[in-house]
């Protein structure tokens, strides 16, 4: 019989690769045991931190090799969006055109499940796109891996945070079961692990984890009003307006 130290990291090891299925497209083995959706929620943050890491780690290299800071940041970019599948941007681009396109909450939701994208979505990803480019082409390419760990780790940390704060805008997705178990202790060790890894990682940590909470509140807020809840699409467009905010912050003189 396993010893009961091993047991409970053999159960976090596997939340942890869960995370990083949902959340990345990185090769991470199989489970050894059959993991609840909602317990992975604490390791939202190690999985952003890992993306935020290696992109920061191809910016910097780009720019040891003479790349400009902008040609630089957005390879950055390109490889962000391959680590995880560009479901958030895909995520930012249906929200806008749901919030932008329907005039009923239904209508919102039907637009937002449509695979088409419209052109609303196109704006908001041309947008996030040059403002997260021009941002990150603005931090200093020896330091780049940490800052962006940092804004990957707090920008997931908030997702569950609004899962649990909303309810489910639909009643036959992903997030109705996960929201029905989600754990406030759970999304609380989340932060916790976040707060961490922003501490030791960001400069003007507390206006950027200030910063990055508000816009993701507000955005909860405005769901609300939307379509009364979340959906996948919403955390993911959440995830990108929070790091934009972070970059910002981060780059502001003085």
């Amino acid at each position: 019989m396993m010893a009961p130290a091993r047991l409970w990291l053999a159960f976090r090891l596997d939340e942890l690769r869960l995370a990083m299925m949902l959340l990345t497209r990185l090769p991470v083995g199989r489970l050894s045991r059959q993991v609840d959706l909602a317990d992975a929620v604490w390791a939202y943050p190690l999985a952003g931190a890992l993306v935020g890491g290696l992109a920061g780690a191809v910016f910097e290299a780009a720019s040891r090799v003479g790349l400009s800071a902008l040609p630089a940041a957005l390879l950055t970019l390109a490889v962000a969006a391959l680590l995880t599948g560009a479901m958030h941007e895909d995520g930012l681009a249906d929200v806008a055109d749901g919030f932008g396109g329907g005039a009923t909450r239904e209508r919102k939701l039907e637009i937002m499940r449509d695979s088409r994208i419209g052109s609303y979505g196109v704006v908001a990803l041309i947008l996030a796109l040059g403002l997260r480019g021009t941002l990150i082409a603005g931090l200093p390419p020896a330091g780049a891996i940490a800052p962006l760990a940092g804004l990957g780790a707090m920008s997931r940390a908030v997702l569950p945070v609004l899962m649990l704060a909303l309810p489910p805008a639909r009643v036959d997705g992903l997030g109705q079961s996960a929201r029905a178990r989600i754990s406030g202790t759970r999304v609380l060790a989340g932060l916790g692990v976040a707060v961490v890894i922003c501490w030791a990682a960001l400069p003007k940590f507390v206006v950027v984890v200030l910063g990055m909470a508000t816009v993701a509140a507000l955005m909860g807020w405005l769901a609300r009003r939307q379509i009364a809840g979340f959906t996948g699409d919403l955390l993911g467009a959440v995830q990108i307006v929070a790091e934009i905010v972070g970059l910002a912050v981060l780059t502001l003189e003085g």
